[in-house]
């Protein structure tokens, strides 16, 4: 397993949630656009590619609180107006941080024969890097 347990994954989102609201501020993004939405899908991917598959649920949530509290509804109120769309949004989220999260994660291959070893050669009949041998008893002579 790589990156952080997925509760500091958590943690990490949040700090980065509150850190993107400031920022969407100066640009004048903070309201309920596709401008908000994709900074913090992005922001998840980012989360994501540093953390475990099994962490993107919580990364998802964490960012979706500060969306829908900061950018949907202002002033830090959670609603649930519409829950189907909610819903949409806190696994669009979580699809973010998983998709990266196994873009990053370590590729589980077969065997590759470049990488493996090869065993030393036992020498045979007639082979050039064993003179004086008797190819019969293995002993010189």
């Amino acid at each position: 397993m790589t990156g952080p347990a997925p509760s500091v994954s958590a943690a990490v989102t949040l700090t980065a949630s509150a850190a993107l609201l400031p920022v969407l501020a100066v640009l004048g993004e903070l309201r309920s656009t596709w401008v908000a939405f994709t900074a913090f899908a992005a922001l998840c991917a980012a989360v994501g590619r540093r953390s475990r598959p099994s962490a993107a649920p919580l990364i998802g949530l964490a960012a979706w609180l500060f969306h829908n509290g900061f950018v949907e509804h202002r002033h830090g109120t959670l609603a649930l107006a519409a829950p189907v769309s909610e819903a949409a949004h806190v696994l669009l989220l979580t699809a973010a941080a998983l998709a990266a999260a196994l873009l990053a994660a370590p590729r589980l291959r077969s065997v590759r024969p470049d990488l493996v070893p090869r065993p030393p050669r036992a020498p045979s009949r007639g082979d050039p890097e064993s003179p004086g041998r008797s190819p019969r008893f293995g002993h010189p002579f």
